[in-house]
């Protein structure tokens, strides 16, 4: 366990509420107990006492929890504070605590610092805290938790062990080329080395899965002016966000919707219509557009539907194909048909 000072700060949510709690962690926990609630909580019970000020005047009531180190969230010995969650009480509490020499104000995930620190946590489960709490939907809450219970950490493990356990077996057979077996031709390191790769891209796919469900996806809608790409902006949002008319290249500049489907969050962008243009500041706006679609998750291709029944973009627009990064995902979206 790693010696540094001992932090306190408020766990719970600023504002008022019912339940307001008090975190402090370090060597000191135990003397900040003593001074605050007059004792040491038995470990691991909830323990109801006064919360006192270091002059002796109570500033509240409610339940201690002592946590010894290292079986603790930080690793380091814990004390809990459970009080009313009153900003006023919470906050003259804190000022004492902090009053005790040796003990400050935490800065912000200092907690989840230590832990990770003391090896309570991986970067990956400390990571996984901060976006289970900035969850925006519940695809995205779920795929943290499991982060922070560890899942993803056990594929990397899995798979450096295999690399190691691969890389032990290519130095055998170069060490010992005079053996009767032949490492290397069985067949063994290629079949190995294309299971790693496989599984190393299924993790890679859950890794970038993962960033759209905390993220969003950005969905990028383009096409050819007056195709009717604001209307489709104007129907997911659900209001007019965009203006709609019928002088092809109203829409000059990026406009940005953020919405849920199913929960999955997504970010809409509609952008100017792609052409050649001798006005400049369509111009800009068309520069802008590509700005978004290559940066893009996927592309919604609006489509008049007027112009073609066909409905592969490659046969329809190839030009505009050809010039979107490799792999990007296209949707193509016949409108006016």
């Amino acid at each position: 366990m790693i010696n540094q000072d001992t932090i306190a700060a408020q766990a719970t949510a600023p504002g008022r509420g019912g339940v307001g709690i008090i975190r402090v962690s370090g060597s000191l926990a135990k003397s900040v107990a003593e001074k605050v609630v007059g004792k040491i909580p038995k470990v691991r019970y909830a323990d109801y006492v006064p919360f006192k000020s270091l002059a002796g005047e109570q500033l509240d009531q409610g339940i201690a929890i002592y946590f010894a180190g290292p079986n603790s969230f930080t690793g380091e010995d814990v004390l809990e504070l459970q009080g009313h969650g009153g900003p006023v009480v919470l906050d003259m509490l804190l000022k004492e605590i902090s009053k005790i020499e040796g003990v400050r104000l935490a800065k912000p995930g200092e907690f989840s610092e230590r832990a990770f620190m003391n090896d309570k946590l991986d970067l990956t489960q400390a990571e996984a805290i901060a976006d289970l709490i900035n969850a925006t939907s519940e695809q995205a809450a779920k795929s943290a938790l499991q982060s922070l219970q560890g899942e993803f950490s056990k594929h990397i493990e899995t798979l450096v062990e295999k690399v190691i356990h691969l890389r032990m077996y290519v130095e055998a057979a170069i060490d010992f080329p005079d053996e009767e077996i032949d490492f290397l031709s069985d067949g063994k390191v290629s079949g190995d080395l294309d299971a790693i790769i496989t599984q190393l891209n299924t993790v890679t796919n859950q890794a970038k899965q993962g960033s759209i469900m905390r993220e969003g996806m950005r969905v990028v809608i383009a096409g050819r002016p007056n195709a009717g790409k604001s209307s489709l902006l104007n129907a997911l949002a659900g209001r007019e966000a965009a203006i709609v008319t019928e002088i092809a290249g109203t829409t000059r500049d990026v406009l940005r919707e953020h919405i849920h489907i199913d929960g999955m969050p997504l970010h809409i962008i509609d952008t100017a219509g792609l052409r050649e243009s001798p006005d400049r500041v369509e111009q800009i706006g068309i520069e802008r557009a590509w700005d978004e679609i290559n940066q893009a998750d996927r592309v919604l291709f609006m489509l008049d539907g007027t112009d073609t029944i066909d409905t592969d973009p490659h046969k329809i627009w190839p030009e505009f194909m050809a010039k979107l990064p490799e792999g990007m995902g296209v949707t193509v979206i016949r409108n006016k048909a």
